[in-house]
């Protein structure tokens, strides 16, 4: 198939590869960028690589607590400004409350929860004719805790990200600390035994092949594959990663240090997976100079 020079860009931007190397990549994984990643890192030519994720919606994220029930919710826009409309704050606070207390099944069920009188379904679409946007509850999670837990609750920048931990034992202060941690590193996974067997094998096969690429004899292979499989692991794992305001510990001793297990997290980042038609930026100014 032919192979285009933004796939090749953004492969590069992705991985820091060279131009042709970036192209032969595509070819041989006939455009499939992912596949092309695996194929220059089993080169060792791309040791990491950028998350494709173009977080291109915008909108508010949100956290509401009621009692031993905890409620992240998502709120997309067109446009930026609109984050700091205060109907649209009014709004998004209003559907983390409504799903908090109700603990809907699903979307349909939530957007189905009364708000003010109206669904939130109804409520969207009156905003939407108000702002002038299309406003869309995108979606939720909801976390629950016993008497003895504590929740976490942190947001960043505004609403861009929230995070929300839940701890055995502990106190509300570790608890959001460790949201912290999470909103600024991301993890994947509360810890190793929630990496999928099929994820952990793509893994250590493709850290195998690079290995092997680096002329490492035969018989030390495995040993240097398990070492970077277990360095992985701890980089995608919460209770693994270094705790960012104690690089001495990581986040599980951090948590044990105030009496307190790590039982969950929750993070939602505005627009992630979602794809905003991209503009290209010559063609916009000259369209506006016309």
């Amino acid at each position: 198939m032919a192979i285009t020079a933004a796939q090749v860009k953004e492969l590069r931007d992705r991985t820091q590869v060279g131009m042709m190397d970036a192209k032969k990549a595509l070819v041989a994984a006939d455009g499939d960028m992912d596949k092309a990643i695996d194929v220059l890192r089993e080169k060792g030519l791309a040791k990491a690589a950028k998350k494709a994720g173009n977080i291109a919606a915008e909108g508010l994220a949100e956290i509401a607590i009621d009692g031993n029930v905890a409620a992240v919710v998502e709120v997309n826009s067109e446009t930026d400004f609109v984050a700091s409309n205060d109907k649209f704050q009014h709004f998004v606070t209003g559907v983390a409350k409504a799903v908090a207390a109700n603990k809907p099944a699903d979307q349909a069920a939530a957007l189905a929860l009364d708000l003010d009188g109206q669904t939130i379904d109804e409520a969207a679409k009156a905003l939407t004719a108000v702002i002038g946007e299309k406003i869309s509850f995108r979606r939720f999670e909801i976390a629950e805790k016993a008497d003895g837990d504590n929740f976490g609750a942190y947001l960043h920048n505004g609403g861009q990200i929230a995070a929300l931990v839940t701890l055995e034992g502990g106190d509300e202060e570790t608890a959001r600390d460790i949201a912290m941690h999470v909103a600024a590193i991301n993890p994947k996974y509360l810890d190793r035994s929630q990496v999928p067997a099929a994820e952990l094998q793509h893994e250590t096969d493709i850290f195998t092949e690079e290995t092997k690429a680096e002329g490492k004899p035969e018989k030390i292979v495995p040993r240097i594959v398990e070492g970077r499989v277990n360095k992985w692991l701890s980089e995608i794992s919460l209770v693994d990663q270094e705790f960012v305001k104690d690089s001495d510990k990581t986040v599980a001793e951090f948590a044990k240090s105030k009496g307190a297990t790590v039982k969950g997290f929750v993070r939602f980042e505005v627009g992630e997976g979602i794809e905003k038609k991209a503009n290209d930026f010559v063609d916009e100014v000259m369209g506006q100079i016309k």
